[in-house]
């Protein structure tokens, strides 16, 4: 979605609220001299939040899939989400999906849907399971997920590649896929987890360059070409990539914001989300295996 300089310079503010730069009465105070008055602000608001009433691609009672709670231990800590597959039973690969920074919300659970129909065992994870699970109130998630200690949050978040590769349905064969929070914490569990075999990371904040030697999975980087803040990092992270002999591949996707994947915002860009898709289709295909359709 181009923007005009004045609908960029909200919807940059709306990105440094949701990442917890700014606090929520800056943001109202420089929205509403952006809009030139609070009543304008207070309109533009609802319009630059998320409407998980969209999140309903494939519907939560597809008759095509099983759908469950599944819970794994993480060095003690029981951690849950929603895995979903194909019925019937084949064995199929499986990828972990991983949230932005409000958690466990309508829209990824409809992402992981969206993975099992193209025929994966897929595992959307509640990295808030440790604070009760992920609240209706998104600023309340975004709240929980800045209590976090990222490092141990990335260790609990990296076991669930182990759960994955033993499960009934599983060929052993684990991938990732993470948007905004959820794509940085892939660039994390890449470096932790050697069993993971392909990770896909929607603008995500990278990995130091001192741990890429340490990364096994092939990976696949989604970027948006407006999205400045994550973008200063990857010149740094592909050269330590390209050092380390590491296979990746970076895509950059012109005049599109951070979050552009995300169908229930206003960032989102369909051509743009489309073709990332098939790219990650494509992508996990080749490293993890072809999935069973049925």
């Amino acid at each position: 979605m181009k923007q005009h300089s004045a609908e960029q310079r909200v919807v940059d503010l709306y990105d440094s609220f949701t990442h917890g730069l700014i606090d929520r009465r800056t943001f109202m105070d420089r929205l509403t001299a952006v809009a030139g008055s609070a009543a304008a602000a207070a309109a533009l608001l609802p319009l630059l939040q998320n409407d998980y009433a969209r999140a309903a691609i494939v519907a939560a009672d597809d008759a095509r899939l099983t759908i469950e709670k599944a819970t794994y231990d993480a060095g003690g800590t029981p951690m849950s989400g929603t895995l979903a597959r194909l019925k019937g039973g084949a064995k199929r690969p499986a990828v972990l999906v991983i949230h932005e920074n409000r958690g466990l919300n309508p829209h990824i659970e409809d992402v992981t849907r969206r993975l099992a129909l193209a025929g994966f065992l897929a595992f959307g994870v509640d990295a808030l399971s440790p604070l009760g699970g992920t609240p209706a109130d998104e600023d309340k998630g975004r709240d929980m997920i800045g209590s976090l200690n990222a490092g141990e949050t990335a260790q609990r978040i990296a076991a669930a590649v182990p759960f994955l590769a033993k499960h009934a349905e599983s060929t052993g064969n684990v991938g990732a896929v993470g948007f905004c929070w959820g794509g940085g914490m892939v660039n994390r569990i890449a470096v932790q987890s050697p069993e993971l075999k392909a990770g896909v990371a929607y603008y995500g904040a990278q990995a130091p360059a001192a741990d890429v030697p340490r990364i096994h999975a092939a990976l696949l980087l989604h970027y948006a070409g407006l999205d400045s803040r994550i973008n200063a990092g990857i010149p740094a992270y592909e050269e330590a990539l390209k050092a380390a002999g590491k296979r990746y591949t970076v895509y950059v996707y012109p005049d599109v914001n951070h979050a552009f994947n995300n169908d229930t915002s206003n960032r989102y860009d369909k051509a743009a989300a489309d073709l990332a898709w098939s790219r990650n289709l494509a992508f996990f295909a080749e490293h993890l295996g072809a999935p069973p359709k049925a």
